[in-house]
């Protein structure tokens, strides 16, 4: 399977209208899909933005023709009940002719606290989204759906828009727990971390062949300290790790888990500046490590066009190149 890249859509960092030329952008510049995350608030203020990604979908499908479109990633837990995920879901693979993928996860409190049903342990949650991505599968299937679970009570739903490709539901994980409980249910993998055997234990419980989905930040500028600046800027948030990002509640909160998060060390992280070698080398350990999709974050919202004229003419061609 040919390694596949992605442009990611970044709801925390620009506006609705920014978004949607960023994504036919994209399409110009010839990548294969676009992911486009799902905030009810951005990471840091500095970031600045949270639009609803899926009327930007909506829009998105009506400027581009061919690029496969998905979520990274919708929690169908807390602030959408599945059933309404499952309408949303139907009815962007209806406006994009069969283009969409539905990527989930279990969340995080930064975007779910907002409706007030608190923040539940990390295995509450799985047994949230295992519920939730039943009934969604359920509702794909057509006809009439009841159920009535630990979290979740459906009273005779029944999608009645149904595209003729249905929807395939892309799994975020993280170890082996909740590649047991998700790789049985779902048609792809999500991951952010190359892990290694992570792409192998997905295989070996999913069950049909799988796309195992990645994504990579960069900071693409060609004054490399202007790179590195806008990365500690806006995306410090990242060093902390999935585990802890998913726990804390506000924009404050991460900006006092990073204060003294120092730029060189995000710079060690992401690759800063006009070096495809160090595109290249960040993605690399994804398609080692079992990856078939690594969707490409280019941070600041303002900073899309220098990036998807260098993606079109050099970063896209030496990834190309150097996948296998």
């Amino acid at each position: 399977m040919l390694t596949r890249f992605g442009y990611t859509l970044m709801t925390e960092q620009a506006g609705p209208r920014a978004l949607v030329g960023h994504a036919a952008a994209a399409e110009r510049a010839g990548f294969d899909f676009e992911a486009i995350s799902d905030h009810y608030f951005p990471w840091l203020d500095a970031q600045g933005h949270a639009p609803n990604a899926w009327a930007v979908l909506g829009a998105v499908t009506g400027v581009t023709e061919a690029v496969e479109l998905m979520t990274y990633v919708t929690c169908p837990t807390t602030r959408y009940h599945p059933v309404v995920v499952a309408q949303q879901a139907a009815t962007v693979q209806l406006l994009s002719g069969g283009r969409f993928t539905l990527g989930v996860g279990s969340g995080e409190n930064l975007n779910e606290h907002v409706v007030g049903r608190g923040w539940p342990p990390v295995n509450t949650r799985h047994d949230m989204l295992v519920e939730a991505v039943e009934i969604i599968d359920a509702l794909f299937a057509g006809g009439y759906v009841n159920f009535r679970g630990a979290h979740f009570t459906v009273d005779s739903a029944r999608l009645w828009d149904l595209p003729d490709v249905r929807v395939p539901i892309a799994a975020a994980v993280s170890g082996d727990q909740s590649i047991g409980r998700l790789a049985p249910l779902a048609d792809h993998m999500v991951a952010v971390a190359p892990e290694p055997g992570l792409c192998q234990a997905w295989d070996g419980v999913a069950r049909a062949e799988s796309r195992k989905i990645g994504q990579v930040a960069v900071s693409w500028d060609t004054d490399r300290v202007a790179a590195v600046s806008r990365a500690h800027e806006q995306f410090r948030w990242s060093l902390g790790g999935w585990k802890v990002n998913a726990e804390l509640p506000g924009t404050a909160a991460f900006a006092a888990a990073t204060r003294f998060a120092r730029p060189e060390d995000v710079a060690d992280q992401i690759p800063c500046g006009a070096d495809v070698d160090a595109v290249v080398a960040a993605v690399k350990p994804f398609w080692e490590a079992g990856f078939t999709d690594i969707a490409l974050i280019q941070i600041g919202g303002e900073h899309q066009e220098g990036f998807l004229t260098a993606a079109e003419q050099e970063i896209l061609p030496a990834l190309r190149e150097a996948a296998p």
